[in-house]
């Protein structure tokens, strides 16, 4: 059973498809924004295309619009998900539960309203430590899992306190995000341009994103304390995680695994990573990306994760 055939809520405002701006040609067309209860939770996904389920979850401080140029050619071969995580975009942003053992769950229970048992899976960012999660507290339904440009805590090596002049742009954010609301909310209510325009000029390196891709992530998160407290509380929960991933780690991965990095970022260090989980581990560098590279390496990207999911997409049916 697919998403088709269950019946889903249509999404609409800002956040949505709908009102997202600079999608590629036809995208309407195939996708549409939908909200799914999972008990309590409703997250807001943006769905379409025909085969085989593919969900994608996106890194901060972005959202499913991430994706927007990836998911067009990925649908012609896939059922596409790209999910807002609780506390993303236009999913519900409850006051707790942004561990990655919950933020996984929620997973779970998603792809389980869409009728999907087992699929794959692919999370940047942010998004790789909560699949990673999902991967390892529910191997049954990960069929190969792709991740790209974040550490795993409680795994990786830490970044020191202090750090070369050149990474601090790029890395000050990971202790500053953790405060509590009445020190990082407080600096950056008013100021979410100053911030997050530095955060994703810094790890964009040599090639930007478009001024009008920066304003619209700015503009999601500007003027709604909610959105901004959202964006925050994964990074809260860092101490959870890496008690969580201490004790993953001596389960490891025996899915099929692509390790992504960008060439001005993250590089070799994600397959590293994950070598030191998974036993089946394929690496790739992205050139002329850094950080970004759903969005600065598009093709290169694509030629990378279908090539992967080639034996995925012609395995049968998913159930």
């Amino acid at each position: 059973m697919s998403s088709t055939s269950t019946q889903l809520v249509m999404a609409q405002g800002r956040g949505s498809v709908a009102e997202a701006p600079n999608l590629p040609e036809g995208f309407t067309d195939t996708f549409t924004s939908r909200y799914v209860d999972i008990g309590d939770l409703r997250l807001h996904a943006v769905i379409g295309g025909e085969g085989r389920p593919l969900l994608l979850i996106h890194g901060w401080p972005q959202s499913w619009y991430a994706w927007r140029m990836l998911m067009p050619t990925l649908a012609r071969d896939f059922e596409v998900i790209a999910v807002d995580q609780r506390g993303v975009g236009l999913s519900d942003k409850p006051a707790a539960g942004y561990d990655t053992a919950t933020l996984a769950d929620d997973l779970i229970a998603l792809m389980e309203a869409l009728g999907h048992q087992r699929f794959a899976v692919y999370g940047t960012d942010t998004g790789m430590p909560i699949a990673y999660a999902l991967a390892a507290d529910h191997p049954g339904r990960v069929e190969r899992l792709a991740v790209s440009e974040a550490p795993l805590p409680g795994i990786s090596l830490s970044p020191p306190l202090l750090l070369p002049p050149a990474l601090n742009p790029r890395l000050w954010h990971l202790a500053f995000n953790q405060l509590p609301g009445d020190v990082n909310e407080a600096l950056v209510t008013g100021r979410e341009d100053i911030f997050f325009g530095a955060e994703l000029d810094a790890s964009a390196g040599t090639k930007k994103l478009p001024d009008e891709v920066v304003s619209y992530y700015i503009d999601r998160l500007a003027g709604d304390p909610e959105a901004l407290r959202g964006s925050f509380e994964l990074y809260r929960e860092f101490p959870t995680m890496i008690a969580q991933n201490e004790q993953r780690r001596s389960r490891r991965l025996t899915m099929p695994v692509l390790a992504i990095g960008g060439e001005e970022s993250a590089g070799e260090g994600v397959a590293a990573t994950m070598r030191l989980v998974a036993d089946d581990v394929q690496g790739v560098v992205l050139r002329g990306a850094a950080h970004w590279v759903a969005e600065q390496a598009p093709e290169e990207l694509l030629a990378a994760l279908t090539e992967f999911l080639v034996p995925y997409r012609d395995g049968g049916v998913s159930s």
